[in-house]
């Protein structure tokens, strides 16, 4: 769906302008390191992080590709930038510097829609007006398995969008209107580091998603507690039946709440000594994806993560109807048919499938391993090396 031009303006608020500042700042003197650093490829995520595809690419890059020059861009006060420091060439996300690299750069690369100096303004600039030319790669954070308008190319321009699944690769090229050449199946970058993860048998991971409608309708913690989300998760936290699980078993498990409703993570609370219910700017999801050895989600992309490593996965789906509703319609992505573990849209059903899981072993189904198979057809450790090639092709095509 396509929007108006005023509807896509409303996205600039005030916090927004002092950076349409900086782009006309940078304008000259990024037009002149241009010629110092013609081939220049910047790479980032969220403004402070440095954990998902980007960073694994440019890990890729400075180890596989030192002739190319690569930097990535993360705030100087994250804890991830001396990480990033010591991998290659960093700059401060957001700063005059950024707006300089970002306007010279070859290419700009980025997992998130947003990994942009300012995200509003460079929209602006780049979507609404088609003022700004540059070369912009969609590394993507979540495999797409909804239909998702907002990345459309009406909606976004991007020169590259790099996709992890056969069926996702697909949908995407057929149904989001790029040109031909634009979408490219390369798999995602990070997923070159798991398959030599080796599982803690004993953790179990529960990881949620978030709602659109929670930043609409919940203001405040009492209207939070009131939502079907917080006691469809509460009440799964809670459980004498899942306790007794992770009792018997020998098992723990960690609750994750999504970086969208971390304003009401201290509202989750878990009667059970084997529950710990930890912050998500605490841990590194990546790092627990790869050491669980089961997942408890609902309709979050996680679960591909662990899908490709051949992990089970449980789904628990308290509110589908809602969530189609009020957040993401439906793409190619069905769960009865192409989901890689049992659904439960109840906590009892829930607990029966984590305990199925457990004594059959934690391991995967073969019916979902054979889904995973066809899912995943490029199942190996190359991602980051093809998508190195899709861009250095995308380059000289242009």
């Amino acid at each position: 769906m396509k929007e108006s031009v005023f509807a896509k303006l409303r996205r600039i608020r005030m916090g927004d302008i002092g950076h349409f500042f900086l782009f006309l700042l940078a304008l000259l003197p990024a037009a002149i390191y241009k010629r110092k650093r013609k081939h220049l490829w910047l790479l980032c995520e969220y403004a402070a992080e440095a954990q998902d595809n980007a960073f694994a690419l440019f890990r890729h890059l400075r180890a596989q590709h030192p002739e190319i020059d690569a930097a990535y861009a993360i705030r100087r006060r994250s804890p991830a930038y001396e990480k990033v420091a010591a991998v290659g060439p960093v700059v401060p996300f957001g700063s005059i510097r950024h707006w300089v690299y970002y306007l010279a750069a070859e290419v700009n690369i980025s997992s998130q829609k947003g990994g942009k100096p300012n995200a509003a303004v460079c929209y602006l600039m780049e979507v609404v007006l088609g003022l700004l030319k540059n070369r912009r790669v969609f590394l993507q954070h979540g495999v797409t398995k909804d239909d998702l308008p907002f990345l459309h190319e009406e909606n976004a321009k991007l020169s590259l969008f790099c996709c992890a699944a056969k069926p996702e690769y697909e949908f995407i090229r057929d149904t989001f209107g790029y040109p031909e050449g634009v979408v490219r199946y390369t798999g995602f970058c990070r997923f070159d580091a798991l398959l030599d993860a080796k599982p803690d048998p004993s953790l179990v991971l529960i990881l949620p998603t978030w709602r659109m409608w929670l930043e609409r309708d919940c203001k405040t913690e009492e209207a939070f507690r009131r939502s079907e989300y917080y006691r469809g998760w509460q009440t799964l936290l809670n459980d004498p039946a899942i306790d007794a699980l992770l009792k018997e078993s020998g098992r723990r498990a960690i609750f994750c709440v999504h970086r969208n409703v971390s304003r009401f993570e201290t509202c989750f609370t878990s009667a059970s000594e084997r529950i710990e219910i930890r912050k998500w700017n605490e841990v590194s999801v990546p790092e627990l994806i790869k050491r669980a050895a089961v997942l408890v989600t609902d309709f979050s992309s996680v679960y591909m993560d662990f899908a490709f490593m051949k992990k089970p996965v449980v789904y628990y789906q308290f509110d589908r109807e809602t969530y189609r509703k009020g957040h993401l319609p439906t793409g190619y992505f069905d769960y009865e048919r192409d989901g890689f573990g049992p659904i439960a849209e109840t906590v009892p059903e829930a607990a029966k499938a984590i305990s199925a899981v457990i004594k059959n072993g934690c391991r995967m189904e073969r019916r979902y391993e054979e889904r995973v198979d066809r899912f995943f057809t490029l199942r190996d450790s190359g991602s980051s090396e093809r998508t190195t090639e899709a861009i250095k092709e995308m380059i000289q095509k242009r």
